[in-house]
């Protein structure tokens, strides 16, 4: 069973579904060559991917080009379904730094056969997770910077007032199609810079006012 720590409770939280959002950065979807959508692009990992501080990345044997993506995460407090935009920060428990780790060349291989890319995404340690602040914390989750280095070296520089789909209109959003939960996640997205990491390197992920998170690979 993986657990969330919300800074402040006694508890961790235990986690449920983790609903990703690809392409939500303007200058990542031009880095990559891709089109901007209409609707916020959505895929899923498991629990069993989140890893936290100190931990290892293990990047799997199929892969030679595992990439990080820098994002703000979300942890939902309350349960909901179709949640109006308006209401929908009131759902939120806290914000933590994650690392959406990709494996770029089997996701690519995978997407040009026009099939699911779950195991580009998904695989055991994919998903460094730093510990969550309390939401009443952060006065404005759109003003936040988003910074990622490998050994020193920065790599992700963004704010995430660039967000294509803001939060609010993420959370009504994903509650049209599942159930919110209390414990499930929302990675939103990460800004222009994502790069290869490799064997060795160490990967630190911040933003001022919500935590870091710092892994090495294996």
């Amino acid at each position: 069973m993986k657990t969330a720590q919300l800074t402040g409770s006694a508890e961790p939280v235990r986690i449920g579904k983790i609903l990703c959002i690809g392409r939500n950065y303007a200058d990542h979807i031009k880095e990559l060559g891709n089109e901007t959508p209409e609707r916020p692009v959505i895929f899923t990992k498991p629990a069993t991917s989140v890893i936290g501080a100190g931990e290892e990345i293990v990047i799997p044997a199929y892969s030679s080009d595992c990439h990080h993506e820098a994002e703000l995460a979300l942890l939902i407090g309350r349960e909901g379904r179709n949640i109006p935009a308006a209401d929908a920060l009131s759902y939120l428990a806290g914000y933590a730094v994650a690392i959406d780790l990709t494996l770029r060349d089997v996701q690519a291989e995978l997407k040009k056969k026009g099939l699911p890319w779950d195991i580009a995404k998904g695989f055991d340690t994919a998903c460094p997770l730093s510990p969550f602040v309390p939401a009443a914390q952060v006065a404005d989750p759109h003003q936040l910077r988003i910074t990622l280095t490998v050994n020193g070296e920065k790599r992700q520089d963004g704010g995430t007032d660039l967000m294509i789909h803001r939060i609010p209109e993420l959370l009504s959003y994903l509650s049209s199609i599942f159930t919110l939960e209390p414990g499930d996640l929302v990675l939103t997205g990460t800004p222009a810079g994502v790069g290869p990491i490799r064997s060795g390197d160490r990967v630190v992920a911040e933003i001022a006012g919500v935590g870091s998170i710092a892994v090495s690979v294996r």
